[in-house]
This record gives C-alpha cells, sequence and structure tokens, in this order.
C-alpha cells in the first residue's frame, strides 16, 4: 500500500527547471532512499513534499490527504528530522520534546508521558535535564530524531542522520531508524554515505539533474551490477596510470584510478596473467590483483556518472 505518491512533480524558479516531472511512491512501513549529488533536486522535492515550497506543477498524495491543497493537515502526519537540528540550546531534552509535542496539539499529560518514554528509548534519560547546547553531536541527533517522532507520525523524513557524528552515535542510529521501521513506521531517508543507503533501505530513487533516473530496491539494484566483473590491481611502491596504451592493449575492459589502485571492469571474467605481464613490462610490479564484488556504490557511480566519494566530501564540505 502506498503511503506517498509523487505525480508529474515540477519545480521552477524562473527559467530554471528544479525538479522535472518526478514521479515515485512510497510504500507503507519501507525505508525509502532517495539519493542524488547536491543540486540534483533532493531537497527541493522534499520541500514540496513537506510543505515548505509550493510546486509548479503536479500532485503530492500522503496517507490519503492531498499535500498541496491541505499542507497543515499532511504535516500532522508526518515527522522530519533535518540534517541541522532546530531544537532550542538552552531548553532540556525533556522541555524540547514536550514543546514539539505541543506544536501537533498533544495533551500536558501526554506529552510529558511520551517524552520520558523516548529519552529513556534513546538512551537519553541521564541528558534529560541538562540544556541541548551541553549535548554531543551524537546525543543532539538522537534528541531531534526523538523530537521528530513524538507525536507518532505515519511518514518521518530524515536528512542526513548520520552526518557528523562519531561511529559509535552513527551505528546506534542506524539501529534506532531500523527499529522505526519494526513499528511500522515508515521513513524516508536522504544520505550522502551509500553505505548507510545499502544498509538500511528497502528501496531507493536516484535522482539526477532534477529527474529520477533509476527507482529499485537494494537487491534488484545489487543483483543488476552481478553480471559486471571487477578486479582491483595493487603494485607494490608505485600506483599505475591509467593511459591510452592500457586501453589500447585490452579494448574490451574499462579501466579506473582510485587511490593508487587499478580498477578493471568487464562483462565477463577474464583472465588476469595478460594484465600482470603488462603491468610488469611498464616497470610496475603488482602486490595484489583481488576480485570484487560490486557495491551499491558501483551501482551509484554506473547510474549517476558521480563518485561516491566526491558526493560525500560535497557534503563534508557545506556545501548544498
Amino acid at each position: 500500500m502506498h503511503i506517498l505518491e509523487v505525480t508529474n512533480l515540477s519545480k521552477k524558479y524562473n527559467d530554471f527547471a528544479a525538479v522535472k516531472h518526478v514521479d515515485f511512491s512510497v510504500e507503507e512501513g519501507e525505508i525509502f532512499g532517495f539519493l542524488g549529488p547536491n543540486g540534483a533536486g533532493k531537497t527541493t522535492t522534499i520541500n514540496m513534499i513537506t510543505g515548505l515550497a509550493r510546486p509548479t506543477s503536479g500532485f503530492i498524495t500522503l496517507a490519503g490527504i492531498d499535500c498541496v491543497k491541505n499542507t497543515k493537515l499532511a504535516q500532522r502526519v508526518m515527522g522530519i528530522v533535518p540534517d541541522e537540528s532546530n531544537l532550542y540550546d538552552d531548553m532540556n531534552g525533556f522541555e524540547n520534546l514536550c514543546f514539539c509535542a505541543s506544536l501537533y496539539g498533544m495533551r500536558k499529560m501526554q506529552r510529558e508521558e511520551k517524552a520520558r518514554e523516548l529519552l529513556l528509548e534513546f538512551g537519553l534519560e541521564k541528558a534529560g535535564n541538562r540544556p541541548f547546547k551541553a549535548f554531543s553531536k551524537g546525543m543532539k541527533r538522537k534528541l531531534t530524531i526523538a523530537a521528530g517522532i513524538i507525536h507518532e507520525p505515519k511518514i518521518l523524513f530524515m536528512d542526513e542522520p548520520t552526518t557528523g557524528i562519531d561511529v559509535e552515535s552513527a551505528k546506534q542510529i542506524r539501529e534506532l531508524i531500523t527499529g522505526l521501521k519494526r513499528c511500522g513506521t515508515t521513513v524516508f531517508l536522504t544520505t550522502h554515505y551509500i553505505e548507510d543507503a545499502q544498509r538500511l533501505c528497502d528501496r531507493i530513487a536516484f535522482i539526477v539533474e532534477g529527474q529520477i533516473v533509476k527507482i529499485a530496491s537494494v537487491n534488484e539494484l545489487l543483483e543488476s551490477s552481478q553480471a559486471e566483473y571487477i578486479v582491483h590491481f595493487t603494485f607494490d611502491g608505485s600506483a599505475v596510470a591509467v593511459d591510452d596504451e592500457l586501453k589500447k592493449c585490452f579494448p574490451d575492459y574499462d579501466f579506473e584510478e582510485q587511490d593508487g589502485i587499478c580498477i578493471c571492469r568487464a562483462p565477463q571474467p577474464f583472465p588476469i596473467l595478460p594484465l600482470v605481464r603488462f603491468f610488469e613490462e611498464k616497470g610496475l610490479s603488482v602486490y595484489e590483483a583481488k576480485s570484487v564484488h560490486p557495491s551499491l556504490e558501483d551501482v551509484f557511480v554506473k547510474i549517476t556518472g558521480i563518485e561516491a566519494k566526491k558526493l560525500v566530501k560535497e557534503k563534508e564540505g557545506g556545501r548544498k
């Protein structure tokens, strides 16, 4: 059953089309990933769904509610966790949760009970009386998620939930997200970390230059890449330059240099020895030749033409 349906959605700013005739749906109870580089239209699309921007054209239906015509009603059944916290520094954890609950019309007794429950569930009960500004980054992210679900929304929009926090906190956040799914909450997730998407998402939509270029389950995306055979060549004390001679000698293969490793791709398994001999003739000693199973990162690069590492650098560099 579809909880969210987006049909022919477009957004123009004067002559610039930020989103172009986007169509997708989200199933109830799934974790739906929305991936793409900066400027691809992710934020604009989410802003239209959540009522922060008005579409130029198209339709958005959330839990049977027309989001364009009944924005306020639709907002009551959604939760939003922004990449930067919108909670108040001088309020403590308990006060922040109660305040957020009051915005959704929850009664005093109900919101206080739910706030205590979430502080306990998220491991923040000892920090409940401390001001938000004294929280660590990981604790801030967890409290922001708790604030987004205190009114028990049907769908939770999460923007970069694990960016900028330590490894242990990121692990806890991922566990919280899978826990939300087990409880029946639909999660709409944007992230620059492809590994997070592979671990968490049921389905993923790739958006590039304002258009959806692919929607599929993680399993389908990985299965589609299994036809490709990949070998990583690492060299003893030197790196290879992927040059025209290499490509001319092996025209059926695709080559890429990444972090001093030569990556060779082909549609089927190929003999490694001729490549090793070629490198040795060039004065390069092969330290390791390793067959690699394609990952979701490889799929992302293939579909979008954008390196996943560049995607992360864009986010960590603060460029929107």
